[in-house]
């Protein structure tokens, strides 16, 4: 098994290409798809790197792979589709209840659909399936939202999302609706941190605290032992306390709206209006 990542230096987001180098089977977990915010313009630029990195190994993607859906950058797990139409998208099933939350926020239209199946797969928790020859396992790590997985391939390499960090950076926030600090403290402990400690740990995001250069993989061991929010010794009541009071301090992510929108639909932008262009809303909260 080989492992390739992709750093967003604008979302300080990682993306990770996992493939046989033998079969040449392949997911990919958490593409990017590059966004400007103030223009409207979308940008492929991982995407291309990703597609060049494909073709350069000749790899068969099977899977596109969602940690959760994220609130600081878009997918683009629907840009991936069109160029591999075999490839199919997953995301945890509890995806449903998050689409449920953010259709009424954004006041979606009546015909968005909140059962999932703007993806083509939704994942049990502990659900095993396979790539070709990767073996997969869909770990149930909610706390930063509802549907979050981790991702164990081959029983040697733990893809955790936003759950858990390097550790010198700790954890994911667990603001956002339906986040629930006391969830994510059970999903590290009682999910995480009961791999086997030489399981390797692949994270989601790396800000480079202090910083430092990136850094964006560890294992269970070392996060159990120096993760500076969750060591194992510690109790739930002193992690909730820590994140509730961290959480109040950090602002919210640059592409919160456009990124919630369209990695509830998968990648999907909304529909064009009669003028032939899309729209992405931003609810106004006035004083």
């Amino acid at each position: 098994m080989k492992i390739q990542h992709f750093f967003d230096e604008v979302t300080n987001t990682l993306t990770y290409v996992i493939y046989d180098e033998k079969s040449k089977d392949a997911v990919v977990i958490d593409p990017v798809l590059n966004f400007n915010y103030a223009s409207g313009e979308v940008e492929i630029h991982q995407v291309k790197s990703l597609l060049e990195f494909f073709q350069m190994h000749h790899l068969i993607l099977h899977f596109i792979l969602e940690t959760h859906v994220h609130a600081d950058h878009l997918t683009s797990a629907a840009y991936l589709k069109k160029e591999f139409p075999l490839a199919k998208t997953a995301i945890g099933k509890r995806i449903t209840e998050v689409q449920k939350t953010f259709k009424s926020i954004f006041n979606l239209p009546k015909t968005f659909a909140t059962d999932g199946r703007q993806f083509d797969k939704l994942l049990d928790d502990d659900e095993i399936f396979h790539a070709g020859s990767l073996k997969i396992q869909a770990i149930q790590t909610a706390g930063h939202t509802p549907c979050c997985l981790s991702y164990l391939i081959n029983d040697q390499a733990v893809f955790t999302g936003d759950a858990l960090f390097m550790p010198d950076y700790g954890t994911g926030r667990c603001d956002f609706p339906g986040g629930d600090a006391a969830h994510l403290y059970r999903s590290i402990q009682d999910q995480l941190y009961r791999l086997p400690e030489n399981t390797k740990v692949y994270v989601g995001h790396d800000y480079l605290p202090g910083g430092r250069s990136l850094l964006f993989q560890s294992t269970i061991e070392e996060e159990k032992a120096n993760n500076v929010h969750l060591p194992a010794k510690s109790s739930e009541t002193e992690f909730v306390a820590m994140r509730q009071t961290r959480d109040k301090t950090l602002a919210a992510p640059k592409l919160l709206y456009p990124s919630l929108q369209v990695n509830i639909a998968a990648g999907n932008f909304p529909d064009p209006e009669d003028n032939g262009l899309s729209y992405l809303k931003v609810p106004l909260k006035l004083s």
